[in-house]
């Protein structure tokens, strides 16, 4: 929590090329890197001093009037802090001149003031005037860095090209801070944007992947699914095979049995078969022969009565 506090006034939010704050000394002193460096740092240590001293006052500041108060504390400090420049780095004190005692209402100290330090503790508010001061001394100390090199070949007053080199005059005039700060931060925008183009691809192959993932999980389960169904129609038609087979067994067990009885009942009946034939047959023979000898009787007596009536 205390980190990211500190850390969000470095990049994320950045007062200059993020919130857009304190536009009047980044144009007006960034004509050098160390003017800007010098003001960003006595910025800071105003933004760290008067964040710790209105956090601890919160409590006694009435709602109404606490505008009024924040900035009478600002005052204080920004005075304290002209003081110290003016004393130990006098050259400084004079580059920097009037732009010193307007740091009471650079709006970027009383918006951390009110939005931060009248709302949380004396380490958040002092971390928090912290990453907010570095991060303006950063962007300050940038844009002079820019301006200086190209309008006078330096940095820190240090020469970076040889004498043929010609300096654009016009980077260190107040036309040059408009221009230099239009290009960090259509620099910052592109970047950005490309940062958040490959986010935004980056989110949506993972979404793709996870899509992927997805139906490969639903096609494998369904593909479980169908192969338990397959193994329950093989286990079910097993088991009525099975089932089948053991009907049959039985039904081939009994019969065996069943022929058995009649393979012992056959002789029985042949048998049976035999006697009643051997009992019939005597008693058939004489009835054949008188049936016989009445039908030759019969012809004898028709040839005799047809003899009579011829003669």
């Amino acid at each position: 929590m205390n980190i990211k506090t500190f850390t969000n006034g470095l990049v994320k939010d950045n007062p200059v090329f993020y919130q857009m704050l304190g536009m009047c000394p980044t144009l007006a002193v960034t004509t050098s890197a160390e003017n800007g460096m010098g003001m960003g740092l006595a910025t800071t240590a105003v933004l760290v001093l008067a964040n710790i001293a209105i956090s601890i006052l919160k409590p006694i500041i009435p709602s109404k009037i606490r505008i009024p108060i924040f900035i009478v504390v600002i005052a204080s400090f920004v005075t304290i802090v002209g003081m110290v420049m003016e004393g130990y780095l006098p050259g400084l004190f004079a580059s920097l001149g009037l732009f010193i005692p307007l740091i009471v209402v650079n709006c970027l100290i009383l918006a951390r003031a009110e939005a931060f330090a009248f709302k949380n503790g004396i380490m958040a508010s002092t971390l928090d005037g912290l990453g907010m001061g570095l991060g303006f001394t950063l962007a300050l100390t940038i844009l002079g860095s820019v301006r200086e090199i190209f309008g006078a070949g330096a940095i820190f007053g240090k020469v970076l090209f040889p004498a043929s080199f010609q300096p654009a005059l016009i980077m260190i005039l107040p036309p040059g801070a408009f221009l230099a700060l239009g290009l960090l931060l259509a620099g910052i925008n592109v970047f950005q944007n490309t940062k958040a183009k490959k986010a935004e691809e980056k989110r949506k192959a993972i979404e793709a992947e996870e899509r992927r993932l997805r139906i490969e999980e639903q096609r494998r389960k369904e593909a479980e699914a169908a192969e338990k169904k397959r193994l329950r129609e093989e286990a079910k038609k097993k088991k009525e095979e099975e089932k089948a087979k053991a009907e049959a067994a039985a039904q081939g067990a009994e019969q065996p049995a069943g022929k058995t009885d009649e393979i012992v009942e056959a002789p029985a009946k042949e048998e049976k078969v035999k006697e009643d034939k051997s009992t019939e047959q005597p008693a058939e023979k004489p009835v054949e022969k008188e049936t016989v000898q009445e039908e030759k009787s019969t012809e004898t007596k028709v040839v005799e009565n047809t003899e009579e009536k011829e003669a």
